[in-house]
């Protein structure tokens, strides 16, 4: 039996996150036996003043349901999602779900994903961070989430934005138990750093 993934998309920057990362899903070897989506009101917008495109329902072999469809399978827990990554997650969104404030189906779902022990993966997209940002992502990490910032890494020597996208998904993807054949750390061969 494979696993059973939500995917949200929030109107944070960074629409390319979920773009690469449901990209990669799509074509993942890991065994998933369903995969939901769901965008909240400003992402699909946030998502064509980005990419310069509207997102494409029949492009991706994913469920997609609206964010105040709160009949949606996964605002159960007895659907049995395992996973949930909110890529990118607005700190607004993050603030809701760190106090409890299930007002659309995105906050619904990681609620129940908290509640029933599942894997929560929320990815920030914003700078700099005040106290109360810092605050709610401790709250969530005391509720057993995963903080994973947009914070792109260097070590792969990314030539292209898609590149540089990656160094973000494909942590995302290794945090979420998902098969990823990105740059890992020790791929350096006998390369050595200088001082």
């Amino acid at each position: 039996m494979g696993r059973k993934i939500v995917v949200a998309v929030t109107g944070a920057s960074g629409s390319i996150y979920a773009k690469r990362f449901l990209e990669k899903l799509k074509s993942s070897s890991t065994p998933i036996e369903n995969c939901s989506l769901v965008f909240s009101k400003n992402a699909m917008d946030i998502w064509e003043y980005e990419l310069k495109e509207r997102f494409d329902v029949n492009s991706m072999p994913f469920n997609v349901f609206d964010s105040h469809d709160f009949y949606a399978p996964f605002a159960s827990g007895s659907a049995g999602y395992d996973t949930m990554v909110i890529i990118p997650c607005s700190t607004g969104t993050l603030g809701r779900i760190a106090t409890g404030v299930s007002d659309d189906l995105i906050t619904r779902a990681a609620d129940v994903i908290l509640k029933e022990r599942g894997r929560l993966i929320v990815v920030p997209r914003e700078a700099p961070y005040n106290l109360i940002h810092l605050r709610n992502m401790v709250t969530l990490t005391e509720a057993g989430a995963i903080v994973m910032p947009a914070t792109p890494s260097f070590y792969s020597l990314p030539a292209n934005i898609d590149e540089l996208v990656d160094t973000v998904v494909n942590r995302v993807l290794d945090l979420a138990g998902i098969e990823n054949t990105g740059f890992q750390w020790g791929d350096f061969g006998t390369q050595r750093f200088a001082e």
